[in-house]
């Protein structure tokens, strides 16, 4: 316990810079004071505490069973009188004056079902909870904008958060102490709930005055951190290069990706370090790329069985990982390896790209309506540890013929002794040689190999699929199905798929259908035949550039027309008038708790943030609908985070990567020709697959065009050649135009090299 304290107090938090000395020593001394007294046992669990009546129903059946999230209905059954979040939860809160336990979590998450089974299913623990506290629970896939604030809130106090979020909060909603995942007793030094929740009663009851000023301060500090920790700065390529030199810094030489420890991936990291190499070629962006890209595809990150990644590994060679599988997670790695793929013609990133739309295909998508589900549990049960996806020796041999299971053991490191925790026979499958190799070990011819590893894998699928398989979410979160649809868009530009284009286009037809409303915006999620959520910063401009990626891919002006109106109503209503950028859900006057604070993100926390995927639409619409207000807003997005995103290195490589295409526009090709005509597909799709970070192609048919809504670049050579006759294709860079050209590959070449200087850059890509 003493280490504990030392750890949560030791450190100065970030938020203390904007506390008096008297507020820190008062806050801290309380809590200390709490920590302190739990070995001692001071306070049985039996303490009583007085305060009125609750005589609102406590059949938590009816408060969560009909939810719609599966996390909160995973909670319909336990014993603890779980609150929805809501207005009525704080009114009793503060009827009965009683302090809240707010729980957050999600479905996937493994140590959320681990404290579900050991605390909230303890009738000794939840009796604590209904006597004592008002309980919420909170599914932070259905509410980012919630778990944001009090992740940050938690991690000012403790210097760490994650899920579930464990917080305690005055009846007002502020956050008086928290942690992350609290065991059901004291051990290793972590507060267990059993002793932890008398001492916090206690400390409530008697020295509520000080509790609540101490939470109120923490929450001015916050919201004082939130001002000053965004600052406004020039738009510069210093800007760019500082967050560069922190990806270097960052960078495991060894391994790939970024940090020591536990692996994430990174997407914005690696689309930034692709199109600065793009422009300098310099080879050490290049292998930062390659070796995490190649590191992740071989290791156990990715599921070689099903296809698709899991969300990060334990460790840091990318080997045992935690087994949730996210749809953003995939729909940023699809759109790596697709440009990884361009950029180097590697095969295995082009199987990697396919691998992961096989799994979301089969697993994630609603095949009938279209839209892409949330994600896939980690676990079958809470306690198994990954069981579904691991293997021990003996069940290979028992899935395959003695011939493959031979192959099969040595290609996927399969052994007697393996990684996972539990069950130590349990093996983590992961490429550990390449089949010449193999073939070399076994003296036998590397066709031979190949084709066993292909048998193999197959049979050993079939055998996995015999088993239960983990929990799919089928919600669906717009943001995170604005990003498949871009990524799936992408994937048709590069791999010519149609199948790909045609369930992208589903989806996004479908979404606009259930989940728009032109001038109102998008929702945040569907499930059911209901829109649920009023929708939050991500949703809107996610769904803009999915929708500006479908005009690009079909010529239809009512997407690029959506994603105009979607854009234009995210200015109006999420637009920082005072400090500019943009928040990240809509004001509203009658918010609750934490809500009332509004936030502006520009870190990658986990995909591309929110006001970065803003800078690169304003810029993108600009170029599509000559409206140079969109451009301001660009800059001025970009001018606001300028002085503060660099300090928070590979984290704001996003912003980063805005800001480079900001300042180095890429370029932009434009078909003039009918739409259905052969020609203008042939032209479309040279253009569409030639690698250049950032570009953007469009197709406009020459009988319904408006020469307003061509690049001021293209008109006068339009004017010049006039609409008439056989499809041409404009190639511009900036305020400058190629000559038109019918040929297919000029197109391409004119891509990858019209307005750039490195001769190195005038070659056909690899992928090509």
């Amino acid at each position: 316990m003493a280490r504990m304290t030392i750890l949560i107090f030791s450190r100065l938090t970030k938020w203390e810079r904007y506390c008096t000395a008297a507020q820190r020593i008062k806050y801290r001394t309380l809590l200390v004071l709490a920590l302190l007294l739990l070995p001692l046992g001071v306070y049985s669990h039996n303490v009583e505490v007085h305060s009125p009546n609750n005589n609102i129903s406590t059949d938590n059946e009816n408060r969560l069973a009909s939810s719609a999230s599966p996390y909160l209905r995973e909670a319909a059954h336990q014993p603890v009188h779980w609150h929805p979040w809501g207005e009525a939860a704080f009114q009793l809160a503060q009827q009965v004056d009683k302090p809240i336990l707010l729980d957050i979590g999600a479905v996937w998450c493994h140590w959320c079902h681990v404290m579900d089974g050991e605390s909230y299913e303890n009738h000794e623990i939840a009796d604590l909870i209904n006597q004592h506290f008002i309980a919420i629970k909170v599914d932070m896939d259905e509410r980012p904008d919630i778990d944001r604030r009090y992740q940050e809130a938690v991690q000012a106090l403790t210097g760490h958060g994650g899920w579930p979020l464990t917080a305690f909060l005055t009846p007002n909603g502020q956050v008086f102490f928290g942690g992350t995942y609290f065991p059901p007793t004291t051990r290793n030094g972590r507060a267990g709930l059993k002793e932890l929740l008398p001492v916090l009663v206690h400390t409530y009851t008697v020295g509520k005055a000080d509790i609540m000023a101490s939470a109120a301060n923490l929450a001015k500090a916050l919201a004082n951190y939130g001002v000053r920790a965004i600052k406004k700065g020039e738009v510069s390529e210093a800007v760019v290069q500082t967050v560069i030199v922190s990806m270097v810094k960052d960078f495991d030489q060894v391994n790939g990706g970024f940090g020591a420890g536990t692996k994430f991936p990174a997407g914005s990291a690696i689309e930034l370090a692709l199109a600065r190499y793009f422009d300098n070629q310099d080879q050490s962006l290049l292998q930062m790329v390659t070796k995490t890209l190649d590191a992740m595809a071989l290791g156990g990150i990715y599921d070689h069985l099903g296809g698709g990644f899991f969300r990060y590994t334990t460790d840091s060679k990318w080997t045992i990982p935690h087994f949730e599988k996210m749809n953003y997670d995939n729909a940023e790695l699809l759109i790596n390896y697709l440009h990884a793929y361009q950029a180097t013609g590697k095969e295995l990133y082009q199987q990697r790209a396919k691998g992961i739309m096989t799994y979301v295909d089969e697993v994630l998508s609603n095949p009938d309506v279209g839209g892409f589900y949330a994600h896939q549990d980690a676990d079958m049960t809470r306690k198994d540890d990954g069981d579904y996806y691991t293997w021990t020796v003996q069940e290979v041999r028992q899935a395959l013929p003695a011939n493959e299971a031979e192959v099969i053991l040595r290609y996927y490191d399969v052994q007697a002794k393996g990684e996972m925790h539990k069950n130590p026979a349990k093996n983590v499958l992961r490429i550990v040689m390449t089949p010449e190799a193999l073939a070399h070990q076994l003296k036998v011819p590397t066709e031979m190999v190949n084709g066993l590893i292909l048998q193999g894998t197959q049979r050993l699928l079939q055998a996995r699929l015999l088993r239960q398989a983990p929990l799919v979410d089928r919600t669906i979160y717009i943001d995170r199905n604005a990003m498949l649809i871009t990524a799936y868009l992408e994937a048709f530009q590069v791999l010519n798929d149609e199948s790909v284009k045609s369930f992208a286009l589903k989806t996004l037809d479908w979404l606009l259908a259930v989940a728009y409303r032109k001038g109102q915006g998008m929702y945040h999620a569907y499930f059911e035949g209901k829109v649920r959520v009023s929708g939050l910063l991500n949703d809107q401009v996610q769904m803009a550039t999915a929708a500006l990626k479908a005009f690009e891919v079909t010529g239809r002006s009512q997407y690029r027309d959506v994603a105009q109106d979607l854009m234009a109503y995210t200015i109006k209503t999420f637009w920082d008038a005072e400090g500019g950028g943009f928040v990240d859900r809509a004001p509203q006057g009658n918010a609750l708790a934490a809500l009332e604070r509004s936030m502006k993100n520009i870190s990658d926390s986990p995909s591309t943030s929110p006001n970065a995927v803003a800078a690169v639409l304003l810029n993108r619409l600009t170029a599509v609908t000559n409206d140079e207000g969109f451009a301001q807003t660009a800059n001025s997005t970009l001018e606001a985070f300028a002085g503060s995103a660099p300090l928070r290195g590979r984290f704001a490589a996003g912003y980063a990567l805005a800001v480079h295409h900001h300042l180095h526009p890429s370029a932009q090709a434009v078909i003039i020709g009918k739409l259905e005509d052969e020609q203008t597909s042939k032209l479309w799709q040279a253009a569409a697959k030639s690698y250049r970070p950032g570009k953007l192609v469009t197709m406009y048919d020459p009988t319904i065009v408006k020469m307003e809504k061509l690049p001021p670049a293209v008109v006068g050579a339009v004017k010049a050649f006039g609409l008439e006759g056989e499809a041409r294709a404009y190639v511009c860079a900036g305020v400058t135009c190629a000559p038109p050209t019918t040929d297919p590959n000029e197109v391409a070449t004119l891509v990858r090299s019209y307005g750039v200087s490195n001769p190195r850059l005038q070659k056909s890509t690899p992928a090509q």
